[in-house]
């Protein structure tokens, strides 16, 4: 999941808003490192319904213009909280690395050749 996807649904998931609210609450949540803009968003907001997992709450006249709020679905609350526990082991792994913690039991780097007695002798090398 992408992590605007993914602070889209985490905005939502403190209960229904409007377009406006989403993006300063994203704003807020990522340490205003994403500004969603408006195109962005509704395009996403359509995509997440499309995929079940957001859904139009209610719609509002507000100094008349039409506010349309969504809402987290059952499954995008569902979606979001395994997400947020596949973030969570992720980030968990990697504070644990950085404090020396566990390392992978495999190595990338290829084994050094091993010359043993007697190796050499073997495949007909003359000593």
């Amino acid at each position: 999941m992408q992590e605007p996807t993914f602070l889209i649904l985490t905005a939502l998931a403190a209960g229904p808003q409007h377009g406006y609210g989403i993006i300063t609450d994203v704003v807020q949540i990522s340490g205003e490192r994403i500004r969603l803009q408006a195109g962005t968003l509704y395009a996403a907001l359509d995509r997440l319904q499309g995929e079940g997992l957001v859904e139009t709450d209610r719609e509002e006249v507000v100094d008349g213009r039409a506010r349309r709020y969504y809402r987290l679905t059952s499954e995008g609350e569902a979606r979001l909280a395994v997400e947020a526990g596949h973030l969570r082991r992720n980030a968990d792994t990697a504070a644990s690395r950085l404090r020396g913690g566990l390392r992978p039991a495999f190595s990338m780097k290829p084994a050094p050749p091993r010359w043993e007695a007697g190796l050499a002798t073997s495949f007909g090398s003359a000593t």
